[in-house]
């Protein structure tokens, strides 16, 4: 016999369970450098959703992370945000890209590949990436030789030039070693400037070492840890009378001379465009991987003034910002 509370509870079972709050999907930003480094490409990923008609808090959740230019503490946030109801990962650096792609499946957005044909751990080719992993690349050091055809243009007789890298990191490692190749290829005299951690006294170190040996310009090859120092490393660089060009307009606007390289907001505006399509239902490994479509060049006049270098009039003409 059925009685009338059950009868009761059966009708009102369909308002009940359409009562319940619907689970948001979740995008997680993972960023290897530090909140301050991450905070424009974070900003750029937002308004990328924005313009989709995504709304934070009402269509997706947001959370991001930043490990501070500490890869292994970059990979632990990794492993505790793929125990969560995650949906996409979006990441800034193949280093990061390589960490989730270790600790999960869940679909991947990352920004700043490497330009190349393929990667066998994180896709099978640019146009059919296949498996998890989909994104940007960011045309990076195969950039390196247009970098010191600046610096030579801005500093005439230019001799010696050092190359910062990441020698914590294979790729970054190998980054170096290509820049150190472009500016051999120039006629320039390279030397590597390898550091390994957040260390101010060091990096002050490597400067004056730099500068002892007759170098006058850097070009620092971005990835996390660079990009979690630019401050430190241009007033490291000023103090010792040598001038930096980066791949970032941070650079510049930290008091680098130049920056030159393909605009990271840019490709985090449109990497919103790929989230937004996973969190539909489409597969990462069908959304080839795509190349930068916007550079940036900037030119800090204050920072010449500083050094006492006179930018040529053509490099100004060139430039997209001036910083005066």
């Amino acid at each position: 016999m059925i009685t009338r509370r059950a009868l009761l509870l059966f009708a009102l079972a369909p308002t009940v369970a359409r009562s319940q709050p619907r689970r948001l999907p979740v995008v997680a930003f993972v960023g290897f450098a530090s909140a301050e480094g991450d905070r424009l490409t974070v900003e750029s990923f937002r308004d990328g959703m924005r313009a989709q008609g995504e709304i934070e808090g009402q269509t997706w959740r947001f959370v991001h992370r930043h490990a501070g230019g500490d890869a292994a503490r970059g990979a632990a946030i990794i492993r505790d945000l793929a125990a969560l109801p995650v949906d996409v990962f979006v990441v800034p650096g193949p280093a990061a890209a390589r960490a989730v792609r270790r600790a999960t499946t869940i679909p991947l957005v990352a920004v700043g590949l490497p330009p190349v044909v393929s990667d066998p751990e994180l896709f099978a080719s640019l146009s059919h990436p296949g498996g998890s992993v989909t994104g940007f690349a960011s045309f990076g050091e195969e950039m390196s030789a247009k970098r010191i055809e600046l610096l030579r243009e801005a500093i005439p007789g230019l001799a010696v030039i050092g190359v910062m890298h990441n020698a914590s990191d294979p790729t970054f490692d190998a980054w170096g070693r290509l820049t150190e190749a472009s500016a051999t290829a120039q006629g320039l005299r390279a030397l590597r400037v390898p550091i390994a951690a957040r260390d101010p006294v060091l990096l002050a170190e490597r400067m004056r070492g730099l500068r002892a040996a007759g170098g006058t310009a850097l070009v620092v090859v971005r990835d996390f840890l660079t990009s979690s120092l630019i401050a430190e490393i241009v007033a490291a660089a000023e103090a010792e009378g040598i001038a930096v060009i980066g791949d970032q307009a941070r650079f510049a606007e930290a008091g680098a001379l130049l920056s030159f390289g393909a605009s990271l907001p840019d490709l985090f505006r449109r990497a919103a465009l790929y989230v937004t399509r996973i969190l539909h239902g489409e597969k990462p490994g069908n959304l080839p991987v795509q190349l930068p479509t916007k550079v940036e060049f900037v030119v800090n006049l204050r920072s010449a003034s500083a050094l006492g270098i006179a930018v040529p009039r053509a490099i100004l003409a060139r430039a997209d910002e001036v910083i005066e």
